[in-house]
């Protein structure tokens, strides 16, 4: 029998490394930029030591190493791009060297001292997406690290590289070496390791950054580094590192939660108070695009007077969202302010109160309420400053703005503008294609489009790009919910809704959405509480009119004719231009004996939709197709539009 052959293999974290721009700069100036090269591998080669790596190929500019840990070799990325930065800092314009880094973790094969397959290569293509200083990582390294290391990834969505049959998800680490991007560098003692000797200290770098569209799936979004979270002296008002911190723009969406202040008597409020902290911090990180300073960070600062200008300088975020927490009896008020920090200009405010009840229940309904809140109005103060260049977040951010102002066919078709805007300038991107995917769908649903069909067989395919691209984003089980329940696949719809509010507990709509789905689908058991938990979240969504008015539409099906008048008059306040609200309200006027009313809200909603000129023209509705329902409207809906005056043909 022939031989077999065991290929050794091994899992590890490949780090690859080249000079960008290598062939050019030595055209230029070969001694010089040898010189520097000669200098920039002496650091890299201690420091991929210092993190227990191995060095197992370098060609000409090139380095290729591996590591037991993908901790390891993302922390040896980010102090290689910060001590390249230093030295550049040193040399001459002429001699400096930029490098870009790629970061994968996977199965290699073993061959003597070299590693050999896919791992190795995708590490390598992956450096070739970083731009100058810049940082690339795989999926697979993004999982491993989790919270582990103090940083921020940039989810810049599937990559096709070179002789690489499928997209590779990608995710950024914003290097110092992009100074456009960079932002305060904090010094953290790396004297374990051992690198420079006894009491040495590597600069690293803090990490911000421009954010495109984040489909966040995992950990919560970490901040930059600052000496606050790593245990270093303070960064001194005036060194050079401060100002860079004050010259450089800090990241959009870039948000610090402090910690809520307890205003009562009772020491016990304490602990609540650091939970709802500690649980917006991570509600927030889900937040599309999102850079969130990390909660030690944030804590660093509790007890301290509040300098929303000094803390947004420090940590280099845009926004400080910090509130307070009292008790008083059986009462609770929980008071939250979002800051613009570099402008001290308070952006939004909201109170709570609730009464205490199951203190757990209260924490996480509080603090879902605020992320759904804050995900409206970052994205609308965002849109409001002016950008000369708009990328593929900024149109994303503009659309999200968009959808904030009341329903209408032209708030919807200019947020699909800026939307397909995103998609032409990043047509990779999962969250451009989401948004897109859920706003056609609905444009559908909502019969505001000439094209139903058109609408929905493009929104069929953006939503499965999504979903294929970004399989744990909220927003993108989110569309293909929105698609199915377009397609009148409602059972179907549910479990994906299902699956969106596990990723983001915060969308409220999706609460809405499955209770009518399970309306449609044939039961009104359990579709109260959707609606109810769905208000209770967005209480301004601009989508709730017709929250209300279906709550309204159950209330009268099971002959509750006060709750169902009390909900469509509520509907009617926030949308008088949805005709079944009307027509509901008569039937539910008439069915109470006031025929005045019932007469005026039927005479409303015939005049907005010609489908309610008779009965026969209602019963048409998809509504009714389930014999359950059916058998409820005919008892009551039905009987109250005969009342009202709705002829039967």
């Amino acid at each position: 029998m022939p031989e077999v052959q065991v290929v050794e293999r091994k899992l590890a974290a490949i780090f690859a490394a080249d000079v960008v721009g290598y062939s050019h700069l030595i055209q230029l100036d070969e001694l010089g930029t040898l010189r520097a090269l000669r200098a920039s591998r002496a650091i890299i080669d201690r420091l991929i030591a210092g993190y227990r790596g191995r060095i197992f190929t370098t060609a000409g500019d090139s380095v290729l190493a591996d590591f037991a840990s993908a901790v390891d070799a993302v922390e040896c990325a980010l102090a290689v791009q910060a001590a390249i930065a230093e030295e550049n800092a040193q040399r001459p314009e002429g001699e400096r060297l930029r490098f870009r880094i790629g970061v994968h973790l996977g199965d290699v094969i073993v061959e003597g001292d070299n590693l050999l397959g896919d791992g190795v290569n995708i590490a390598a293509r992956l450096q070739t997406l970083a731009e100058p200083g810049g940082i690339y990582v795989s999926a697979a390294v993004r999982d491993q690290i989790g919270t582990k290391l103090p940083i921020a990834f940039i989810d810049r969505g599937g990559q096709r590289l070179k002789n690489m049959a499928r997209p590779l998800r990608a995710f950024e680490i914003v290097g110092p070496g992009r100074e456009a991007l960079a932002g305060m560098i904090a010094r953290r003692s790396l004297s374990r390791r051992a690198l420079f000797g006894t009491g040495a200290a590597l600069l690293v770098l803090a990490v911000v950054g421009a954010a495109s569209w984040w489909e966040w799936s995992g950990a919560p979004a970490m901040g930059p580094i600052t000496s606050k979270q790593v245990g270093a002296p303070a960064i001194p008002a005036g060194s050079p590192a401060d100002q860079v911190a004050r010259s450089v723009p800090a990241p959009r969406l870039s948000l610090v939660v402090l910690p809520f202040t307890n205003l009562s008597n009772d020491p016990e409020q304490e602990y609540f108070a650091d939970g709802i902290t500690e649980d917006l911090t991570i509600d927030v990180s889900r937040i599309a695009g999102a850079v969130v300073i990390a909660r030690n960070s944030a804590f660093a600062y509790k007890g301290q007077g509040v300098d929303p200008k000094k803390i947004g300088r420090e940590l280099g975020v845009r926004y400080v969202l910090q509130g307070s927490v009292r008790r008083a009896g059986s009462q609770i008020r929980i008071n939250a302010v979002l800051i613009d920090a570099e402008t001290d200009t308070q952006i939004w405010a909201e109170r709570f109160d609730r009464d205490i009840g199951d203190l757990f229940v209260v924490q996480n309904e509080i603090t879902a309420r605020i992320a759904r809140a804050l995900q409206s109005q970052l994205a609308i103060a965002e849109s409001r400053r002016i950008v000369a260049h708009p990328d593929a977040l900024d149109y994303i951010l503009r659309g999200r703005a968009q959808l904030t102002k009341p329903i209408s066919p032209e708030n919807y078709n200019e947020a699909i503008g800026y939307f397909e805007s995103a998609l032409e300038l990043d047509p990779q991107s999962a969250e451009a294609a989401a948004w897109l995917a859920n706003l056609l769908a609905v444009r559908a649903l909502d019969e505001l489009t000439p094209f139903p069909n058109d609408d929905l067989h493009r929104a069929r395919q953006l939503a499965a790009h999504a979903l294929a691209a970004a399989p744990n984003n909220a927003m993108s089980h989110y569309a293909r919910a929105q698609v199915l329940r377009a397609e009148s696949r409602c059972a179907e719809a549910i479990p994906e809704y299902e699956a969106a509010i596990g990723l983001d507990r915060s969308r409220a709509p999706a609460f809405a959405h499955i209770g009518w789905c399970k309306f449609l689908t044939g039961s009104v058991d359990g579709v109260i509480p959707n609606f109810e938990q769905a208000i209770r979240l967005s209480p301004h969504e601009p989508g709730i009119a017709p929250w209300y008015g279906r709550l309204g539409v159950v209330h009268l099906l099971q002959s509750h004719l006060d709750d169902a008048i009390a909900s469509l008059e509520k509907a009617r306040s926030e949308n008088a231009r949805l005709p079944f609200v009307h027509a509901w309200l008569a039937a539910a006027y008439a069915l109470k004996g006031d025929d005045n009313r019932a007469h005026a809200e039927l005479a409303e909603a015939q005049q907005l939709n010609e489908a309610y000129s008779s009965v026969a023209s209602v019963k048409k509705s998809n509504w009714f197709a389930k014999p359950e329902i059916r058998a409820l409207a005919e008892a009551t809906y039905f009987v109250g539009l005969r009342k009202a005056g709705m002829p039967e043909q």
